[in-house]
């Protein structure tokens, strides 16, 4: 990178054409574009929201209609050697939702598609045969290896029903008739390369289309989208400067704030390579006064799959928040049926979970890629505990400023807020594990980073918190029936004093507190701070 002139951030521009014209920055992946493009082949990239892949089909776009022309510089000048003219199709499928039904999504895919096809000859005559029969002879027609078709958000019209199995299946089979189309001509066919968040079995696109190349979780495309650590050092290396002089820390201080806010994503079968969100990033280098923003989950809330599939389907109970999530290898890299897709691959693909490691060949470790994706899952579990409000509509939004400024019993009384308002019937608080979780939850939505369980030498700890100056050392304790909240307290107490909870740690003040929960009463019922 040209250090003598700081190029502008390619903020909100998913053109890679105009990119280049405004003379933005651009990270240059192009060796990587040339790989795929440089072969005749079809390809299916899953990726989640918010992570580039407008921007790679414009590059795509770019290189089959005007060869280098918009790429001096970078790597892939020196290696694209084709000098033909192709007719590209670009196709945006998030254009068409079938928001207002069946006929309605009809008449906006036919008119995507005649107006899409009609710029390169195609002409439609709409007396005679179908659409999608005209559109195969006209292709049949065009020279050998001349068609380069680009989908972008190809799951778009279905995960936007995917509550509604009906609606569903009729835009499915819509979709698999144009599908069939792609398939049935490939002669014509230079490059096709389709992408979207979700990988689903019977959305015909892998049906119609067996003969797609898969590159979700390939070795060689960890990185195709997304940030490493090496391209924010080479590229963004100014930036870096700037902002942690704004915020008054060492780079060195900054990239660590940084990599553990939103780097950590793995898109690869090895879970050797991760990335930061690139929207995330290009948001804090934009405006780093703001700190360190949670931007990939407040950029558009939750993705729209995720909310259809929350329509029709249960979210895992929040206790499994912080626990070791797996799955298979096969079941991730694989198709899943819309009515069997599990909830973690759906998760995976969202970007809500990531592959950690991969261990005896098949077992995939998942978790969250980095702080504001898992403050963005506990703020999904505090709504499922909510049934769909967030805390503040509960009177418990103040959670960080009590633990900040205030005291135990204001702890205790605004916990008290959020448990009573808890749905009971779908999360029933049946012990300290469960407990604990939602406390978890509650803390980690509002922007904290709680830990349960943690470890010294004389024993475990049920959750400790830093707010601010303050070191919150926490024993939460239950009790049934006609047991005594006195005796529990006490017990708390004795517990905290005898494994040292919290000596350990360093703070200019810390809070050793014991809380008593009523499973009877559905409420706090005792507290008590204690003194070392």
């Amino acid at each position: 990178m040209d250090e003598r002139k700081i190029k502008d951030l390619p903020l909100g521009t998913s053109d890679f054409i105009a990119l280049r014209m405004a003379d933005q920055l651009y990270v240059d992946k192009t060796d990587l574009v040339y790989k795929i493009a440089s072969v005749r082949r079809k390809y299916f990239f899953s990726r989640p929201r918010r992570f580039g892949k407008s921007l790679l089909i414009s590059t795509f776009e770019a290189l089959f209609k005007y060869g280098v022309k918009y790429f001096e510089g970078l790597a892939i000048e020196k290696l694209w050697k084709e000098h033909k003219e192709y007719k590209i199709v670009r196709l945006d499928f998030s254009e068409i939702k079938p928001l207002f039904g069946l006929n309605k999504f009809c008449k906006d895919l036919t008119g995507l598609i005649i107006d899409k096809f009609s710029s390169l000859g195609f002409e439609y005559k709409s007396s005679e045969l179908s659409l999608f029969r005209q559109l195969s002879s006209w292709m049949e027609e065009q020279e050998p290896s001349s068609l380069v078709i680009l989908i972008d958000e190809y799951d778009a019209p279905l995960t936007s029903c995917l509550n509604d199995p009906i609606l569903f299946e009729q835009i499915r089979s819509l979709l698999a008739e144009f599908y069939s189309v792609i398939k049935a001509n490939d002669s014509s066919l230079r490059f096709v390369f389709i992408t979207g968040n979700t990988k689903f079995n019977k959305t015909s696109i892998f049906s119609e289309l067996n003969n797609l190349k898969d590159l979700t979780l390939d070795v060689g495309f960890g990185t195709l989208l997304g940030y490493t650590h090496d391209e924010i050092q080479r590229y963004f290396l100014p930036y870096l400067h700037e902002a942690a002089s704004t915020l008054n820390i060492s780079d060195k201080e900054l990239l660590e704030k940084l990599t553990r806010q939103y780097d950590g994503f793995c898109f690869e079968r090895t879970a050797s390579k991760h990335v930061f969100a690139p929207w995330s990033l290009l948001n804090f280098f934009s405006y780093p006064e703001n700190g360190l923003v949670d931007y990939w989950f407040e950029s558009g809330g939750k993705p729209s799959v995720l909310v259809e599939y929350l329509k029709s389907h249960a979210l895992r109970h929040p206790e499994e928040y912080s626990r070791e999530k797996t799955i298979s290898l096969s079941e991730l890299s694989g198709s899943a049926d819309i009515q069997t897709v599990s909830d973690l691959g759906l998760l995976v693909q969202a970007g809500y979970l990531t592959i950690k490691s991969v261990e005896y060949g098949d077992t995939v470790y998942l978790d969250y890629p980095n702080l504001e994706v898992r403050r963005a899952m506990a703020r999904l579990y505090l709504e499922r505990l909510l049934s769909g409000r967030v805390a503040g509509q509960v009177g418990a939004g103040p959670i960080v400023k009590v633990l900040s400024e205030e005291n135990t019993e204001s702890l205790f009384h605004i916990l008290n807020r959020l448990f009573s308002s808890i749905d009971y019937y779908k999360y029933p608080v049946r012990d300290e594990a469960s407990l604990r979780a939602y406390v978890q939850v509650y803390m980690a939505g509002a922007g904290l980073e709680p830990k349960i369980e943690h470890h010294n030498a004389f024993g475990r700890s049920d959750l400790e918190v830093r707010a601010g100056e303050r070191y919150w050392i926490l024993e939460l304790k239950v009790v049934r029936g006609e047991e005594s909240s006195k005796e529990k307290l006490r017990e708390g107490v004795a517990q905290m004093l005898s494994r040292h909870y919290g000596d350990e740690g360093v703070s200019k003040e810390k809070i050793r507190a014991v809380l008593v929960y009523s499973i009877e009463k559905k409420q706090f019922v005792k507290w008590q701070e204690v003194s070392s």
